[in-house]
C-alpha cells in the first residue's frame, strides 16, 4: 500500500480513501498495525482540526434520528460532518449489524456527511478500539464535526469522553425515578444533556424531565473545563427538529469558553495521554497472548487448577519472570 498516496487522497476529502483508511486502521494484522502507524504519522501534523461530540443513550431514545437531524441542520450550514458509529457486537459470532446507514437514510446521501458504523467486538466502553484513530483520520479529511455515537449508556461509556470534546448524554422523557436509572459516573461525564421526543404528547413530560435532570446536575461537583451554567439539560425534538439550533448554540458557547480559558487544548493533551497508555496496556495485553508466555500460562492455569498455586502467586510468576524482566533497561 502507496501510505503517502493514500494520505494525499486523504487530505484531498477523497471518501473512499478515508474509507480504506478507517478500515486498515480497525485491522488488527500486524502488517496493517504497521502502515495504519505510518499513515497516522504521515497525517498528524497537517493541523486540521475537528470538532469532537461524543454521544450516548439509552436504547430507543432516538440516538440514530437524533443524529441524522442535527447532522443535516450542520451540513446546511455548509459544515462537513462524519458519524462514527459504534454498533454491538455478538458474543458468539463476533458480528454485527452495522444498520445505522440505512437509519439515516437522507444523511448517508447527503454528500457533506460521512458515516462510518464499526463493531464494538469485545472491546468495552461502547466505543471500537480504533475509534480514536478514525477520529484523527475523519479530521484530517476535512470533517468540520464528529459525532461518536456509543452503543448504549452506562458507566462503561465514558470512555467516549476520554475522546471528544464534547459529551453529548441524550435520554428520553419518564418521571423522576427514571434519574436512579442513570449511572453516576457518566451524568458526571456529561457537558449536556438533551430530552430528545419533546414533542406531541410527550412535550409536557420532556419539559418536566428536563428540569429533574437540570436539578440533578446542580448537585454535581463543579468540573474546572465548565463556565458558569454548565453543565447544563435541553429539550429537543429530532423528529421536529426542534431544539436543534438551540441545542448547537449551547455547545458552540461551551466549546469557544473552554478555547478562551485554555481548557480545550489541555484536555486534548491530557486525551493524548490517556490513549498512549491505554496502547501501552492493550500491548501488554497482546504480549501475553502470545508465544512464549501463553505457553507459560496455560501451564501455571493447570497448576492453580489442581489447587498447586494461588492464582496470585501464578501471576506473579508470570510478570517476574516475562516483564519485570524490562525494568532498568533503556529504550
Amino acid at each position: 500500500m502507496d501510505i503517502e498516496d493514500l494520505a494525499a487522497r486523504i487530505e484531498a476529502g477523497e471518501r473512499r480513501a478515508l474509507a480504506r483508511a478507517i478500515t486498515l486502521v480497525e485491522s488488527g494484522r500486524a502488517d496493517h498495525r504497521a502502515q495504519a502507524t505510518a499513515l497516522l504519522d504521515r497525517l498528524r501534523g497537517g493541523g486540521r482540526q475537528g470538532l469532537r461530540i461524543g454521544l450516548s443513550g439509552t436504547p430507543g431514545v432516538g440516538k440514530s434520528t437524533f443524529i441524522e437531524a442535527f447532522g443535516m441542520m450542520l451540513t446546511g450550514q455548509g459544515l462537513k460532518v462524519a458519524v462514527l458509529a459504534v454498533d454491538p457486537s455478538s458474543a458468539r459470532s463476533g458480528g454485527s449489524i452495522l444498520g445505522d446507514k440505512t437509519r439515516m437514510e437522507r444523511l448517508s446521501r447527503d454528500r457533506r456527511a460521512f458515516i462510518r458504523p464499526s463493531p464494538a467486538q469485545s472491546q468495552l466502553g461502547g466505543v471500537a478500539r480504533r475509534t480514536r484513530e478514525a477520529i484523527g483520520l475523519c479530521e484530517a479529511a476535512g470533517f468540520d464535526v464528529i459525532l461518536i455515537e456509543t452503543v448504549g449508556v452506562g458507566q462503561s461509556e465514558t470512555m467516549v469522553a476520554d475522546m471528544s470534546d464534547l459529551f453529548l448524554l441524550l435520554l428520553a422523557p419518564a418521571g423522576g425515578d427514571e434519574l436512579q436509572g442513570v449511572k453516576r459516573g457518566i451524568m458526571e461525564s456529561a457537558d449536556i444533556i438533551l430530552v430528545n421526543k419533546a414533542d406531541g404528547e410527550l412535550k409536557g413530560a420532556a419539559t418536566r424531565t428536563c428540569a429533574d435532570y437540570a436539578g440533578a446536575l446542580r448537585l454535581l461537583r463543579k468540573r474546572p473545563q465548565d463556565p458558569e451554567g454548565f453543565p447544563k439539560a435541553l429539550t429537543v425534538s429530532a423528529l421536529e427538529e426542534a431544539g436543534l439550533a438551540k441545542a448547537w448554540e449551547e455547545m458552540q458557547a461551551l466549546v469557544g469558553w473552554r478555547r478562551g480559558a485554555g481548557q480545550f487544548a489541555a484536555r486534548r493533551a491530557e486525551q493524548a495521554r490517556h490513549w498512549f497508555e491505554a496502547e501501552v496496556r492493550e500491548g501488554l495485553l497482546a504480549r501475553l497472548r502470545k508465544e512464549p508466555v501463553r505457553g507459560a500460562m496455560s501451564a501455571l492455569a493447570s497448576r492453580v487448577e489442581e489447587g498447586q498455586l494461588s492464582p496470585a502467586r501464578a501471576a506473579e510468576e508470570i510478570l517476574d519472570t516475562y516483564l519485570r524482566g524490562y525494568a532498568g533497561k533503556g529504550p
